[in-house]
């Protein structure tokens, strides 16, 4: 195509398009899906166990990469040796594969390290967490029933400070 062609079509496109700018969209009121409300899937919940699974998941395969996934590396290694002694060329290539599926193999063996030891790390922080709340919770609630003036009725002892001591005369 020719810069002249080029610039010919360019000009008819122009001329098609009106000279205004225009988002493509759909119409308001035509249809279309809608994302829902976020609040309508509720909170998110994992249990100790979902994260205990995960870790130990983790773990396993953390364990399997360095039993079988190692498995093929010294062979590979001795056949590159013994190719590039021989002055095939490809030895060093062979040597390049085994380099390369050794870095990757550790790279994913440190992912899944991080991932068990950080599952072990988040269920001890959220542990402790919850436990800081709920005392946090408990002690607020024994304040405000002891400040509460609408706990018991009008002229009334506080029922939380228990039954009214008795007057020695």
């Amino acid at each position: 195509m020719a810069w002249d062609e080029w610039e010919q079509l360019k000009s008819q496109a122009a001329d098609r398009q009106p000279t205004h700018m225009q988002l493509n969209q759909v119409e308001p009121g035509t249809g279309g899906s809608t994302a829902p409300d976020p609040a309508s899937y509720g909170d998110l919940r994992v249990s100790q166990g979902d994260l205990a699974k995960i870790g130990d998941h983790a773990f396993t395969l953390y364990d399997r990469l360095w039993k079988e996934g190692r498995g093929a590396l010294s062979g590979s290694d001795k056949a590159a040796a013994d190719l590039t002694g021989q002055g095939f060329a490809l030895g060093s290539a062979l040597q390049h594969v085994s380099t390369r599926w050794e870095e990757q193999l550790t790279s994913l063996r440190d992912a899944c390290a991080h991932i068990a030891n950080h599952m072990r790390v988040t269920k001890k922080l959220h542990a402790d967490d919850e436990h800081y709340i709920r005392r946090q919770m408990s002690s607020i609630d024994m304040l405000d029933a002891g400040f509460d003036e609408r706990v018991g009725e009008p002229g009334k002892d506080n029922p939380v400070y228990g039954p009214p001591k008795k007057k020695d005369d």
